[in-house]
């Protein structure tokens, strides 16, 4: 896996939603010339407005929402983020970069005929994910039934742990622009960051860990692997995580929402209709601000609003 050159750079994926104007720091835009009369806030939020690919259906309600933020500190933030496709890159220079689940299966330690199998579930299910026709309520089934069949291939490869490091270190996957900032900021001023995900947990980690922003403020919640005495994989710990069901997932973790529970203002990111409910955990919550990326078929999905 490559690092990434340019640390500060603000991501360039497309978001949908009201609610990515936090993404760019105001200590990387350009130098101002706009009316002395209006306040630091003001001028920010007249910043991020420039950038052409950002879409707030109530613009009112996200500068309402920052200037609480803004006014409460930073002791009173936590974020809350996707990782597949949010804080990793969908595609980088026209090809399709890969998730965590990618990651293991286009490496040494699976086989072609599991390569073969595992694309083919790939290709019928992920349409299936994405299909803004149909409801949760239609996908639930069919999400749990896809990634059961995904882990029980995988089980089945007998996958050494000693052999995580390397798929990830030969994979492309990256994380987005302007990543170092990101993780680094929130570690220096000691702001909770969750990554709540659907993917592998043991490779996410490996990916953060490899590009050195697996802070100490860092928490994951994701599927584990459970491997034996030997270090081979034999079943995945736990309940299934899927992008359908990180309602259940944060309710089940509320002793982690509980410790932050002087931290009532939330950061939320994620690239899909799922991830709304990954801060449903957090107790006393003040303000959400949710930014959603648009990564995929994006002329076919319109921006909805996720500000609350």
């Amino acid at each position: 896996m490559r690092k990434n050159k340019n640390k500060r750079q603000p991501a360039k994926r497309k978001a949908a939603s009201q609610t990515q104007n936090s993404k760019r720091p105001c200590s990387d835009s350009p130098k101002r010339t706009e009316n002395p009369q209006l306040t630091p806030f003001e001028i920010f939020f007249k910043e991020i407005e420039k950038f052409s690919k950002l879409h707030m259906k109530d613009r009112d309600r996200v500068q309402e929402i920052l200037q609480s933020m803004q006014k409460a500190g930073s002791k009173t933030l936590q974020v809350i983020s996707d990782f597949d496709m949010t804080l990793t890159r969908f595609e980088y220079n026209g090809k399709r970069c890969p998730t965590c689940h990618n990651i293991l299966e286009r490496s040494d330690a699976i086989s072609s005929d599991c390569k073969k199998k595992l694309q083919e579930l790939l290709d019928k299910y992920y349409p299936i994910e994405i299909d803004s026709t149909l409801s949760v309520e239609e996908k639930l089934p069919l999400m749990v039934e896809w990634w059961t069949k995904a882990h029980e291939l995988l089980v089945n490869q007998k996958i050494k742990k000693a052999g995580l490091a390397k798929a990830v270190k030969d994979s492309e996957a990256k994380l987005r622009d302007g990543y170092q900032y990101f993780f680094d900021h929130l570690n220096e001023h000691s702001i909770p960051l969750l990554i709540f995900s659907a993917g592998i947990g043991d490779i996410l980690e490996e990916v953060i860990r490899q590009t050195e922003v697996f802070h100490p403020n860092v928490k994951v919640i994701s599927n584990y692997m459970d491997f034996d005495e030997s270090g081979v994989l034999k079943a995945f710990k736990g309940e299934l995580i899927h992008i359908y069901n990180k309602k259940e997932g944060a309710l089940l973790n509320t002793g982690h929402f509980q410790e932050l529970r002087t931290r009532t203002n939330v950061l939320l990111l994620g690239d899909s209709l799922g991830d709304l409910n990954m801060a449903d955990g957090v107790q006393d919550m003040e303000n959400i601000l949710k930014i959603g990326f648009l990564n995929d078929k994006v002329s076919k999905k319109h921006a909805r609003s996720y500000a609350h």
